[in-house]
């Protein structure tokens, strides 16, 4: 009896964790179904990616919010934290392939859902991992400003190709 409850535990477990692990494609939109604004996030994540490859600390230091911080599976930290990460080359974001994005929009706040294989040197060791990466944005002034950053990793195997 023991044995039977186990082997049920062990199998709800792993389906759940299987099905938390997909993305909600309840809310995902083709790029003509996203708004103008939508589009405008899409796009400015995408230059935010490749300004973290590029080391492009100016351009990251205006897009992060004063009290942004970054979630990733070895700490959590701020936006001084994360530049100066960044910009010794503690971690080199060095290629982001972005499968999928969903955009919510809350007023003046956006969350996007990012799928991502992320290729990134860490020390001196080249790594790549699946993410789900959470942004959240903030309209401030007329401008999109990022307010959080978190790295959560899927068990999904990496789909990446060198």
């Amino acid at each position: 009896m023991k044995s039977t409850l186990f082997v049920l535990f062990l199998f709800f477990a792993f389906v759940g964790e299987a099905i938390a692990q997909q993305p909600p494609t309840e809310t995902i939109k083709t790029a003509a179904e996203h708004s103008p604004e939508q589009k405008e996030l899409i796009n400015l994540s995408k230059k935010k990616w490749d300004w973290m490859s590029e080391k492009n600390v100016d351009s990251l230091a205006v897009l992060f919010a004063e009290k942004s911080m970054f979630i990733h599976m070895g700490g959590t930290w701020g936006k001084e934290v994360e530049l100066n990460t960044i910009k010794t080359g503690g971690i080199w974001y060095k290629k982001a392939e972005v499968y999928n994005v969903v955009v919510n929009m809350f007023g003046n706040t956006a969350v996007l859902l990012n799928d991502i294989d992320l290729e990134a040197v860490v020390g001196s060791n080249t790594v790549t991992n699946p993410f789900m990466v959470t942004e959240v944005y903030v309209k401030e002034k007329g401008q999109w400003k990022m307010a959080s950053l978190t790295f959560s990793r899927l068990m999904r195997p990496v789909k990446m190709t060198k």
